[in-house]
């Protein structure tokens, strides 16, 4: 009787398992049994590992063959277990020695010519397999890159089960031939999922990387100071405006003047994107803020996350430690836009199935934008629109009170002029402008929140602000005459609170006076308050 154990990771959501996968060979007529949870994909591993194993040169053991994953009562799926199966098989058939094998975690999947394939999900495997105490894993080739993320950990990459065999029987390793000069690597295409990426999107490419400047924006004095409160502070954001105006141009923008991730949230971003086979070609991290656009009809599995099975994650986890877009929001469905309420309060999504509860990071900035009513044109000050009372009220009934209430910025986006428009020499402030600035405001609200949970303003909680760090005295009188009047929540003044202390971040202010609360009421209320709208002006 042969025995030989080796060790995977089965992924539940972004988070990994450590699994013991057994082989067991006993005399009898040859069979392959396979036991442990394994779903649809998992099973049809046997038949890509007996081919695999052949046509890598090895004998296929003609004895009753018994693989179980452990423990058996965590669901497994995926073919990334097809590497640690074909190992323990050839450990069992003493093709390789089973001490060996027995403190090294094996990802991937091998095609029926023993080729290894990348899997989704490798970087948070890893993570897993290093916070277990595994020291050594086995690879693709194509995601030693991104496994190599993880520090403290051996990673070897392997491109075929030959190669495995080799390294692990102390052998001359043979090469590969190498594909066809031009032709696309067909083991990669295991890292994407199709139907995802640039065109959905729901995409790990941040603004930062495109063409993109602040100053490309004509006019907008408002909505520029509220997108770079919001980058500052990590505020919520809506934009109302008719079409043409900028809504999307400032959104757009939004992502390039963040700071970069550090590597903590680097890591975060690639684990999610990992999981959901978004990661770009050739960049194992993400450190740029991503930027998440999902078009109006998306359901509410693909905007928080679910789907059949394991749920996977959705848009409010692909933009995790970055940016998510709605644009035409009031053309989303109610309910997938309530669904946005928990995550937004949390941080995180919790989505429970039948077959496991999965908990995916959410901390993003949401941007919504949308018209003033049906045609676009509604403005208090002419008659262009010609929808009736009615259709307005209805059209912006669409977006939740409740909903709303958890936005801490609202600007109306004004119609561009024909001068605006024509006038040659004059331009915003650019990019790089903001973005120092931004910068500069995050690194004192860290230095301020040192020794706390909390990075940004927007994730302190009220009661913390009121009792800890008081603004000057004097300075919040008429937010609270505000929310006497019922003009603003509970809720709604700890939002004010935080954005104050954003604009007095951004200014230099130790603690926000009276300009600074001005400031965030009129961003919150719209109602003008007597200061300057631009940033530059308060400095």
């Amino acid at each position: 009787m042969g025995f030989a154990r080796t060790c995977s990771v089965a992924l539940v959501g972004v988070e990994g398992v450590v699994v013991e996968v057994q082989a067991d060979l006993e005399p009898g007529v040859a069979a392959f049994t396979l036991v442990g949870l394994p779903d649809k994909s998992l099973t049809e591993s046997r038949d890509r590992v007996r081919a695999a194993v052949v046509n890598s040169g090895a004998t296929w053991p003609q004895k009753k063959l018994t693989v179980g994953l452990s423990p058996a009562s965590v669901p497994k799926s995926g073919s990334g277990f097809d590497l640690a199966v074909a190992a323990a098989v050839l450990g069992a058939a003493e093709r390789i020695d089973p001490r060996v094998l027995a403190d090294i975690v094996m990802i991937g999947e091998v095609g029926l010519d023993g080729r290894v394939r990348p899997v989704r999900g490798i970087l948070p495997a890893v993570l897993a397999a290093a916070d277990a105490g595994y020291e050594q894993v086995v690879v693709p080739e194509s995601a030693a890159a991104e496994a190599s993320l993880v520090p403290g950990v051996s990673v070897l990459g392997v491109r075929s089960l030959r190669q495995l065999i080799a390294v692990l029987a102390d052998e001359p390793v043979p090469d590969e031939e190498p594909d066809e000069a031009g032709r696309p690597d067909p083991l990669l295409a295991g890292l994407r999922v199709p139907g995802t990426g640039a065109a959905t999107g729901m995409h790990s490419v941040g603004a930062a990387q495109l063409d993109h400047d602040l100053a490309d924006v004509v006019g907008q004095t408002s909505a520029r100071t509220a997108v770079e409160v919001a980058a500052a502070g990590g505020h919520h954001l809506f934009l109302e405006g008719p079409p043409g105006a900028g809504k999307t141009m400032l959104a757009e923008r939004l992502p390039a003047i963040l700071p970069p991730l550090n590597r903590q949230e680097s890591l975060e971003v690639t684990a999610v994107h990992s999981v959901a086979g978004l990661l770009p070609t050739g960049k194992p991290l993400i450190d740029v803020a991503p930027y998440c656009a999902p078009h109006h009809s998306a359901t509410m599995q693909a905007l928080v996350g679910g789907g059949p099975g394991i749920a996977r994650p959705g848009a409010v986890s692909l933009s995790h430690r970055g940016v998510l877009f709605l644009d035409e929001t009031p053309e989303f469905s109610s309910r997938a836009l309530d669904a946005l309420r928990q995550p937004l309060e949390a941080g995180h999504v919790v989505i429970a199935r039948s077959a496991g509860v999965v908990r995916f990071p959410a901390r993003f900035l949401m941007v919504l934008a949308a018209n003033p009513c049906p045609c676009g044109r509604f403005s208090p000050t002419d008659d262009l629109c010609e929808c009736p009372p009615s259709a307005i009220r209805r059209y912006q009934a669409r977006l939740s009170g409740p909903l709303l209430d958890r936005v801490d910025l609202r600007v109306e986006v004004d119609r561009v002029t024909r001068a605006q428009l024509t006038e040659r020499g004059v331009r915003g402030e650019s990019t790089a402008t903001v973005a120092g600035r931004v910068r500069e405001a995050r690194e004192r609200a860290v230095a301020r929140l040192a020794g706390t949970p909390w990075r940004t303003n927007s994730e302190v909680p009220g009661r913390e602000l009121r009792s800890r760090w008081h603004a000057v005295s004097g300075a919040m009188d008429e937010a609270e005459r505000n929310l006497e009047r019922g003009v603003l929540t509970a809720r709604g003044i700890d939002r004010v609170l935080r954005v104050a202390w954003t604009v007095a971040d951004l200014v230099g202010h130790d603690r926000p006076d009276a300009t600074d609360v001005a400031l965030a009421l009129q961003l919150r209320t719209g109602v003008p308050r007597g200061v300057p709208m631009a940033i530059g002006a308060l400095t």
